[in-house]
């Protein structure tokens, strides 16, 4: 979900629809060294597209008297009618021939021809949609014109204009195409009067050392791109309503790129675009609707002293249900649309209700289950060979991310077997060859020089991080490796956060010399992400995570977990080498990866000479 939204071609019709997709987050990115510029429609362009082409036009359209109509009612009509029946086009005047002079025959040769030339009284609606594509085809060529000129290849557009119509952001868009041949992407900014507003806030917030902090948008209170069509999507507000809203949180730390990131400006954190991909969008809005009676349940069970909290679960319900109803009427309402916006959505609407941690009970429990159990799995680990050892520790680390509460398979199992534990888990996998299996090659790199410094990323609480992540720390420290350990800044799921880490961190200390020493020595080091997402984005991580990346010289990067490993950075590359694991505990996604339930991505890179 972003500010901006970019579209395809041009189309009719009045719904937004595939043609409009939309790209990653742009809110507050560095964007200093980006070649990009922004339009405010309403201001000296809008005007100088009128000045210079449009006021001769608009003089021979005296039988459509546009004063008394609003800007909103003048783009319905435009909706609805055919801009073919006033303009003269290409084949109007080529007939057959265009083809033979490579010529579309849909081209306009001349906006409102037919009106200059033929006594034929032309509806309001044709005359609007005329109009519209004369205005939009100024700004476009003004845009692809000023875009050339400085090599850029994205424009942004805002304003009253734009205002988040489909057949404005449609027909600028086809415009831009044309002029450009493709080379130039246009995007659109949610909320009329963004650039105005965010702009005047960061000149007042320049006072306040703005380098200290970074910026989030809230998506439970920010509004979506309207609907021009109310009847597509009853659950939006009317578009006469007073105000659209952008609610943003401040963080309180500054979020960087992580640096070992190839190339940070092509970046993008999630695998799967779901504005492109129908079936898939349709399958994880489906999957998140039916997961509410679970969540809402969690939710009142995490504050059974509450007298409210099951009024202020059924209002978290609604709202969460309502921003999914808008996404299957307009998948790209927020920005881009992706199974980590969907999830950070629903963690925004929980906190907006005051459930900021529905899984702390259940995360104490399974971490005091977990640390109970950590030596005797040390002591069988030590017992082994070394490479039967890291087989072990590798399938303890796909074992212990089976115990993720937010996957429907895995709560179910959980819920409904108590005695359900770390070695039933290891007899759910996948036997070898595992879906993605590089484990050989990796095998291949152990035996040789120790790894410098590995940052890891954690996954869950309990089992995941005592039992799976911890041993194979251990065996990186043996090694002579330094560790970093990365966990969340806040509570997303039963995601294990910095502050529950620094605790089950002493807790094995007093158990494990390794640790201990490790931990004293500064060779292991426990940090905060900047994340409250069960997913990552390596674009947006915590400025003290990145300065110890840089100062210990980190050249292996450990991701772990479905949300940060599959649903997120799958195809990230890095300059380092990397592992991506993952137990897939959706079936829905196995088959469609090619496995099947609890099918392992075990996934080794080595970036290129």
């Amino acid at each position: 979900m972003a500010e901006c939204g970019a579209s395809g071609s041009g189309s009719s019709g009045d719904s937004l629809d595939k043609s409009i997709t939309l790209p990653p987050d742009e809110i507050f990115r560095n964007l200093e060294n980006a070649k990009r510029f922004a339009i405010d429609i309403g201001g000296s362009l809008t005007k100088l597209a009128y000045y210079s082409t449009v006021q001769h036009k608009v003089a021979k359209v005296r039988s459509f008297d546009h004063s008394d109509k609003k800007f909103d009612e003048l783009l319905h009509l435009a909706s609805r009618g055919q801009h073919a029946n006033v303009d003269t086009l290409v084949q109007d005047i080529y007939g057959g021939a265009h083809q033979t002079l490579g010529l579309s025959g849909n081209l306009i040769a001349s906006s409102f021809g037919k009106s200059a030339t033929a006594d034929t009284e032309f509806s309001k609606e044709d005359l609007a949609k005329s109009l519209l594509h004369m205005i939009s085809n100024d700004i476009g060529q003004l845009a692809c014109l000023y875009a050339k000129l400085h090599c850029l290849d994205r424009v942004y557009f805002g304003g009253f204009f734009i205002r988040g119509h489909p057949v404005t952001m449609r027909t600028i868009t086809y415009s831009i195409n044309f002029f450009s041949k493709g080379e130039v992407q246009a995007l659109f900014l949610r909320h009329e009067g963004y650039l105005g507003a965010i702009g005047a806030f960061l000149k007042g917030a320049e006072q306040d050392n703005p380098n200290q902090y970074s910026w989030e948008e809230n998506y439970a209170g920010s509004s979506g791109l309207m609907s021009s069509s109310p009847e597509l999507c009853p659950t939006q507000r009317a578009r006469s309503g007073a105000f659209d809203l952008l609610e943003m949180d401040r963080l309180e730390r500054p979020l960087v790129n992580l640096p070992l990131l190839l190339d940070p400006s092509s970046y993008v954190p999630d695998t799967v675009d779901l504005t492109d991909d129908a079936l898939a969008r349709k399958y994880w809005l489906t999957c998140f609707e039916e997961a509410l009676d679970g969540v809402v349940k969690r939710a009142v069970a995490s504050q059974p002293g509450s007298v409210d909290a099951a009024e202020r679960a059924e209002k978290f319900r609604q709202k969460y249900w309502n921003k999914l109803q808008t996404l299957r009427h307009q998948p790209f309402a927020y920005g881009a649309l992706t199974v980590r916006s969907l999830l950070d959505t629903r963690e925004h609407c929980l906190n907006e209700f005051n459930f900021p941690d529905p899984y702390s009970k259940v995360k104490q429990k399974d971490n005091g289950v977990a640390l109970k159990c950590f030596q005797r799995v040390i002591h069988s680990l030590d017992a082994l060979g070394w490479e039967e050892r890291q087989l072990a520790l590798v399938k303890g680390l796909l074992a212990g991310n089976v115990f993720d509460w937010g996957a429907k398979a895995v709560s179910d199992v959980l819920e409904s077997d108590p005695q359900f534990g770390f070695e039933e888990a290891k007899r759910k996998l996948q036997e070898r060859p595992w879906l993605v299996d590089s484990y050989s090659k990796w095998l291949q790199r152990l035996k040789g020089p120790p790894h410098k410094c590995a940052l890891i990323f954690a996954d869950n609480s309990g089992v995941d991080v005592i039992l799976g992540v911890f041993p194979f720390v251990r065996e990186l420290l043996s090694r002579g490796t330094e560790v970093i350990l990365a966990c969340n800044s806040g509570p997303a799921l039963n995601d294990v956060t910095y502050s529950e880490s620094l605790i089950v961190a002493e807790r094995i200390a007093a158990m494990d010399p390794v640790v201990r020493a490790a931990l004293r020595e500064g060779r292991l080091l426990l940090v905060q992400t900047g994340s409250s997402s069960p997913c990552l984005d390596l674009s947006r991580l915590d400025e003290g995570l990145a300065v110890l990346v840089r100062e210990r010289g980190a050249d292996l990067v450990v991701i772990e977990g479905m949300g940060r490993a599959v649903h997120t950075n799958y195809h990230a590359a890095l300059r380092c080498e990397s592992l991506k694991l993952a137990v897939i505990k959706n079936s829905w996604l196995a088959e469609r990866l090619g496995g099947r339930l609890f099918s392992v991505i075990f996934k080794y890179e080595v970036p290129a000479e």
